[in-house]
């Protein structure tokens, strides 16, 4: 397994969460398909794909209109699938991402300072640091539903590196999607990125270095 040699000595670390902590959509495609079913809506998996970086909203409503259905509406069926989704987190049934509980505890370990900023609501973002034991090794948590713009807007990791005190071109990042990284970047930051095959088809391009797997990435590099 190829190693990942970072090349300067991180002042901090930020992660993302979806994608690269918790593989999640997986587990939206199987919220989104339960769903449906509770909703009595045809719906066949393989055309998830379709609508993959769109709204559930729009989603849901294509479905309702080509049902021909007038008894619900896209917000309660998204509403429905919000809470389902915290249902399945909370159940105890989903394992992080291979090798990332790891990489947290040992960057902490090291001493290391490391932040977690994700786009996902806060309420997802505490139940998954909960769920998998982790927010003792995080010094600030920021949720996108508390900024005015998401990624790529930069803002997300500047208010992070602020927190914790560093430059940011001394914070590495590890990130899976196109605006995540371009997110990093426009900050300033050293950028990692996990290649997650359920991710969707992401440009990677723009990272600094590229894994196929959290596990190539060297803590006594860093």
């Amino acid at each position: 397994m190829k190693e990942i040699f970072l090349q300067t000595k991180a002042g901090a670390f930020i992660f993302d969460m979806d994608g690269v902590i918790i593989d999640s959509e997986p587990i939206h495609s199987r919220v989104k398909m339960d769903t449906f079913q509770h909703f009595g809506l045809e719906f066949q998996e393989a055309d998830l794909i379709h609508y993959m970086g769109r709204t559930s909203d729009v989603m849901f409503g294509e479905v309702i209109a080509k049902s021909g259905r007038t008894d619900i509406t896209p917000a309660e069926m998204a509403a429905y699938k919000h809470q389902h989704y915290l249902e399945v987190l909370q159940s105890g049934t989903i394992e992080p991402v291979k090798g990332t509980v790891e990489l947290i505890r040992g960057l902490h370990a090291a001493g290391i300072p490391l932040a977690l900023a994700t786009s996902s609501w806060q309420v997802v973002m505490e139940t998954v640091l909960d769920q998998f034991g982790i927010r003792q090794y995080f010094q600030t948590v920021l949720s996108g539903g508390e900024l005015p713009k998401s990624k790529p807007d930069p803002a997300i990791y500047r208010i992070s590196a602020e927190r914790l005190g560093v430059e940011p071109a001394r914070c590495y990042v590890l990130e899976d999607t196109t605006n995540g990284i371009k997110a990093a970047k426009a900050a300033g930051m050293y950028c990692i990125a996990f290649r997650n095959p359920h991710s969707g088809a992401q440009d990677l391009s723009l990272a600094d270095r590229i894994v196929d797997d959290i596990r190539e990435i060297d803590i006594e590099k860093i």
